[in-house]
């Protein structure tokens, strides 16, 4: 029989949401972080900036795609290589979750636990990746001549301020995508919570 969630237990709704979230959390770096994880998904594969697309395809036309092409993959490199930084900070926000965050997330609507957890974690992940994907793009040249190109480009309003640093654009993409993939694992979860592979997990997300 169907339980409704004022039926559930205080422990069991932290217990089974904390594991709904560690799940979600885990399945999504491990997709990330492999080889191609962000270049190969085009949800959250890293372009250049929409601004900078007729800058791309004048690449192209001049017979330099080759160089626009190591650029995004060069960006999406570091993407994979930053991600899996995120674990331990999502770990800690698992933890320090309280009661009333989760009963929260469990009557909020299907992207409730994603949202929570770019609250209490997306600054500080923010900050944990920036340097990671600095060091992966010092070796790239191209990353300079990207950032001399979008300083002049968002000085004429061309470009958005935020884009006119290759390494802060794609930290701030990466940390999108991580949330993108997490809040897909969710909706996968609320989805079909008898699919799952914990009792626990079925009692609370099975709730009404």
């Amino acid at each position: 029989m169907a339980i409704n969630l004022e039926q559930l237990s205080g422990k069991d709704a932290s217990s089974g949401l904390k594991e709904a979230l560690t799940t979600s959390a885990n399945k999504a770096i491990s997709q990330l972080s492999r080889t191609d994880g962000f270049l190969g998904n085009e949800q959250v594969r890293i372009p250049l900036p929409d601004n900078l697309k007729q800058v791309e395809k004048m690449l192209r036309q001049l017979g330099m795609g080759q160089k626009a092409d190591e650029l995004v993959t060069a960006m999406n490199r570091a993407a994979e290589s930053a991600v899996q930084e995120a674990k331990p900070i999502l770990v800690n926000s698992i933890k320090n979750m309280s009661l009333q965050d989760a009963k929260g997330i469990l009557s909020g609507n299907e992207f409730a636990a994603t949202e929570y957890f770019r609250r209490s974690s997306g600054t500080a992940i923010t900050e944990k990746f920036l340097p990671i994907v600095k060091k992966s793009t010092a070796n790239v040249k191209l990353a300079e001549k990207y950032n001399a190109y979008a300083d002049r480009a968002a000085k004429l309003g061309l470009i958005n301020t935020e884009d006119a640093n290759l390494d802060a654009y794609v930290t701030r993409k990466t940390v999108d995508g991580l949330f993108q993939i997490i809040a897909n694992e969710e909706k996968n979860i609320r989805a079909d919570p008898m699919g799952q592979a914990s009792k626990l997990l079925q009692k609370v997300f099975g709730a009404k």
